[in-house]
């Protein structure tokens, strides 16, 4: 059988290697948040209906959309001026009643766009039902710094068993930045902090935050919070991107599996993070050795795979599968969505308090994007666990990599004996050594 052209092949690999992603997504609860710019843009109707195809696709969405221009809209046609504090506004007896009237406004029409099933969309013959209400249970801002918040408050509590209900029963639901008091007050709330609170109090398994701020290559495609909270202390990011980072981390430290920081004005930028190996976004997740694992006997076919390129061409001694298989329990694996995408092993020679670091592989599409540092950190993490003292590596094409992570130039004669005598000659691989 043919393709009738190169998009039809496309497609169709597409959907193969999105096939996984699929089966893994169904049945997960994904919050998701959106600015009330990116509402007000041409490409909100387009997110509108990749919401709605991973609806059809089992996953469970709690949708939080943000309305600060709509907000700041309705209270500039009233003449008032706003008034901000610590990145928030403060929402007194008057503006309050313009919240609630913008966001009330927008939430019916983002709730119409949700409930389009026309014919020739992707929404066609689409029973998306939309739930909204009075789920989240706020207190007051209170005061700071002198200043009265008022109407401004926070997240106190989100009613989960509702929600869970109504997810159960395929609803989608729609939460705006508004939470209410015991007492019946009504508080303006920030969207982000929504989002956030309500993928910890599910424990959902993402929060998907969309930015109106290009997202790469300012941010790398994948960190863990360490490395995160160090990017937003540099102060270098423009100040959403550090706010979603921010809320990307109180939600990995309290339980969301992983936070995805993704660019709103990107074309199915969702599908592509979601549905894709590399994704098109920013992942942030608990640990940067997510993924990073020791190798079984099931990866050696993968491990054959991955550096068979490299002992072609001569930076790898070449490794049978027999010899592999006896060896494996000293590999170490990086594993994305199934593939081995990088290795390494560590070789102990107790009694020297050395180890040898070898096979330092890389899949070339994931080069240069600091998995082999990864690799390196980590084992040298595992010799210091083993009371080891110096590590050695022998090396023919990365003499200079390694002279950048701290291993200086030795001699054969540092090398544990068992390792000397099994020199090869003919390769001349140069000896660095490094002291933990």
């Amino acid at each position: 059988m043919r393709t009738s052209d190169n998009l039809s092949s496309e497609t169709i690999r597409w959907f193969r290697d999105a096939a996984p992603y699929i089966n893994e997504h169904r049945g997960c609860c994904f919050v998701v948040y959106f600015s009330g710019q990116l509402v007000e843009s041409a490409q909100f109707d387009r997110l509108i209906h990749d919401l709605g195809l991973m609806h059809a696709l089992g996953i469970k969405l709690i949708l939080i959309n943000g309305a600060r221009p709509q907000i700041a809209q309705r209270i500039a046609k009233e003449g008032i001026a706003p008034s901000y504090s610590h990145g928030l506004r403060v929402t007194d007896a008057q503006t309050i009643d313009f919240v609630l009237e913008a966001v009330g406004r927008l939430r019916v029409m983002i709730e119409s766009k949700l409930s389009l099933s026309l014919a020739n969309t992707p929404m066609s013959g689409s029973r998306l039902r939309v739930a909204s209400g009075n789920y989240i249970t706020a207190r007051p801002m209170g005061i700071l710094d002198g200043i009265d918040f008022q109407h401004t408050g926070q997240v106190r509590r989100i009613d989960t068993q509702a929600l869970c209900q109504l997810l159960d029963l395929e609803h989608c639901i729609l939460l705006s930045p508004l939470g209410y008091s015991p007492t019946g007050e009504v508080f303006n709330l920030s969207s982000e902090e929504v989002a956030t609170q309500t993928a910890i109090a599910l424990q959902a398994d993402k929060l998907l935050l969309l930015s109106d701020t290009p997202v790469q290559p300012q941010l790398p495609p994948q960190v863990d919070h360490h490395r995160a909270s160090k990017l937003i202390t540099e102060g270098t990011l423009p100040t959403e991107l550090s706010v979603h980072l921010q809320n990307s981390i109180t939600a990995i430290k309290q339980g969301v599996k992983r936070c995805h920081i993704i660019d709103s004005q990107l074309d199915g930028g969702i599908l592509q993070e979601l549905f894709t190996r590399d994704g098109i976004g920013t992942l942030v997740s608990n640990d940067e050795y997510e993924g990073l694992r020791q190798a079984t006997i099931d990866d050696v076919a993968g491990i054959l795979q991955l550096i068979k390129p490299m002992e072609n061409n001569g930076t790898l001694v070449r490794r049978s599968r027999e010899q592999l298989e006896l060896e494996i329990e000293h590999f170490w694996v990086i594993e994305r969505d199934g593939k081995i995408i990088a290795c390494a092993a560590l070789y102990p020679f107790s009694d020297e308090k050395m180890a040898e670091i070898a096979c330092i592989a890389v899949d070339r599409a994931y080069r240069r994007q600091g998995r082999g540092d990864t690799l390196l950190k980590f084992l040298e993490q595992q010799a210091r666990s083993q009371g080891l003292k110096r590590l050695f590596v022998l090396s023919t094409q990365t003499l200079h990599w390694f002279r950048e992570h701290g291993y200086e130039p030795g001699a054969l004669k540092q090398l544990p004996v068992a390792r000397a005598s099994l020199y090869n000659f003919q390769r001349q691989s140069k000896i660095f050594i490094k002291t933990l």
